[in-house]
């Protein structure tokens, strides 16, 4: 790691201080569905066409945005509706008016299946802000993680269909796993040729239906050449590639995403799920769950709840806890802890310092 990478990690340490006394809302997800018209293999959530916990009714929602909107100012909060898939909703763009209505922005992730340029007219009415898409690899990887030999050919009808939506922010999204991994430049070309300027890479992490099928996590090798071929895309410059937020890259900070890592989640960065529960974002589990809205104030436990997330002292535990790092990584996103607080998995660090150069 050079000295302008340290001095910025120092930077970005404080900032997170900053954060951490503040809190300042900025990102407020709602799982608004677990069911989904996909069974993924990767799905986190393992969401299915029907599901056990029903779709939270907006009105339960809307007392939750009014309190935010009390207390701070609501054009600088993003409310993201989750799933699931949110378009499987039939209220959902009267979800979004209302949403935009209360002077938030809105934004929502997608499969794309039932994405045409029919349903992004209905999204531009409804205001949408924000919107990202999966194209998870070529036609047969993409159809493979899918389960679905149509997932492929929605998903590019999806990334025309959006280009249609007048002042949207938007990205694809590409999970990668050994199956794809090898075929990235040939994505890249097809996304480029497609209209697509954002880009964001995650990998697939041991939970949900993927906590069962270890092939769809990449080797440490794997992951440093997955990284290495975001830097020399980003330095491209022919699409605006990252990597995802879920993880402290050690030298590779500064140059796989147009930040340095912090984990957001409780310190701008709340989440509403399905059943109530309040929480930081949807990828962690139900364990740090800090509420429930049927019964608590969301203000409420956003101010005075969310020590897990806010004093992370606690995760200086295993492999973090003589780790040189841990000033800056805070043990990697919570999102890697299981419900005992350990890691699930070796930290992204570690994972590349296994890696011999």
């Amino acid at each position: 790691m050079n000295e302008l990478q340290q001095r910025q990690l120092e930077l970005t340490r404080d900032h997170v201080e900053r954060l951490r006394r503040e809190h300042p809302l900025r990102e407020l997800f709602w799982e608004c569905t677990l069911r989904c018209n996909m069974a993924c293999r990767h799905c986190g959530s393992d969401c299915l066409k029907e599901s056990a916990v029903p779709d939270m009714p907006f009105v339960d929602f809307l007392p939750v945005l009014d309190e935010v909107a009390a207390h701070c100012d609501p054009s600088q909060v993003m409310v993201d509706t989750v799933g699931g898939e949110p378009l499987v909703r039939s209220d959902l763009m009267d979800c979004g008016r209302a949403i935009r209505e209360r002077g938030f922005m809105w934004g929502f992730v997608t499969n794309g299946m039932l994405l045409d340029r029919a349903v992004a007219r209905e999204l531009a009415q409804a205001g949408i802000s924000s919107l990202a898409l999966d194209v998870d690899g070529m036609r047969e990887e993409h159809n493979w993680l899918r389960n679905s030999t149509k997932s492929f050919d929605a998903a590019m009808r999806a990334i025309e269909a959006v280009q249609t939506i007048p002042d949207l922010t938007w990205d694809v999204i590409t999970c990668v796993n050994g199956r794809n991994l090898h075929r990235l430049n040939e994505v890249k070309k097809l996304l480029i040729e497609a209209g697509v300027t954002r880009w964001r890479c995650f990998t697939i992490d041991p939970m949900g239906r993927a906590a069962n099928d270890r092939s769809l996590l990449l080797s440490d090798e794997e992951f440093r050449e997955l990284l290495n071929f975001i830097v020399t895309t980003r330095i491209e410059g022919k699409i605006n590639l990252s990597y995802a937020c879920d993880g402290f890259m050690g030298a590779y900070e500064g140059l796989i995403r147009d930040h340095f890592f912090y984990c957001q989640a409780g310190l701008t960065v709340a989440s509403v799920r399905a059943n109530g529960d309040i929480s930081g974002c949807l990828s962690i589990r139900s364990d740090y769950s800090q509420g429930n809205i049927y019964r608590d104030s969301f203000w409420d436990v956003w101010e005075n709840r969310f020590e897990p997330f806010r004093n992370r002292e606690w995760m200086r535990r295993g492999p973090c806890q003589d780790c040189e790092m841990f000033r800056y990584c805070q043990g990697d996103g919570l999102h890697l802890r299981d419900g005992s607080g350990d890691l699930m998995m070796t930290c992204h660090y570690n994972q590349l310092k296994n890696v011999r150069l």
